[in-house]
């Protein structure tokens, strides 16, 4: 991919996103990740490689990196989540899905934005969906995060609790299938000024005019890289 797709995708004010495709862009994302996991106490190293499978989205404010996401395509190589949770991906592999996994979230708690973490999401689905055609989404959780992923974003139980060696720590996964996020953007996105429920967390995201905006300029981008 060019390095022109380390510019912003979506800027507002002082605040943006942006596709972090050069080395100071993975050093200061891992070095938020390091400094919330090891603020929870989670064990292990948080370094982002360059991975031509791993797509690294980062929220800045006035320059300095608040938030970070990590995609991961499925490939020959498998998914993180492939080390505990192998057999109920492999599941879904069987059946044709194509799968993607979100990995190594985190945000700096003096930035509480629902908006700015909702971004972050809707901007890897977009990714996901409309960039490299996948299907479901996976996630590993610590057991104190699932309810916010079932009950505010759809995401569904697969399989029991386990142990993730990756940060010592009990861990479950979770899954969604992109159909049913794509319905739910579609309704309730950008409708949170107006939208009273705390039971979903869809209407944070971008509103479906929005969101066919930043498709069209990521798929221009897209095809400027592959030119």
């Amino acid at each position: 991919m060019s390095s022109e797709l380390e510019d912003v995708i979506v800027n507002q004010d002082s605040y943006g996103i942006r596709l972090t495709d050069t080395a100071d862009g993975r050093n200061s994302a891992s070095m938020l990740i390091s400094k919330m996991y090891a603020w929870r106490g989670y064990a292990g190293t948080h370094h982002l490689g360059d991975d031509p499978n791993r797509i690294t989205l980062t929220a800045t404010d006035k320059g300095d990196v608040v938030g970070t996401l990590t995609l991961g395509i499925d490939s020959p190589i498998g998914l993180m989540a492939d080390q505990v949770f192998k057999d109920e991906l492999d599941a879904h592999r069987e059946r044709g899905a194509r799968l993607c996994e979100f990995t190594k979230l985190a945000f700096d708690p003096a930035v509480r934005s629902k908006i700015s973490l909702a971004n972050l999401f809707h901007l890897a689905v977009i990714y996901a969906r409309d960039l490299h055609h996948c299907t479901d989404i996976v996630i590993e959780v610590n057991p104190r995060h699932r309810r916010f992923y079932q009950s505010m974003l759809g995401f569904e139980r697969e399989g029991e609790m386990k142990t993730n060696p990756r940060v010592n720590a009990p861990a479950y996964l979770l899954r969604v299938g992109l159909d049913y996020a794509t319905e739910q953007i579609r309704q309730h996105g950008g409708t949170f000024s107006t939208n009273t429920t705390e039971r979903s967390f869809y209407p944070y995201f971008f509103s479906p005019r929005e969101e066919a905006g930043i498709i069209n300029r990521l798929l221009r981008i897209d095809e400027q890289a592959v030119a």
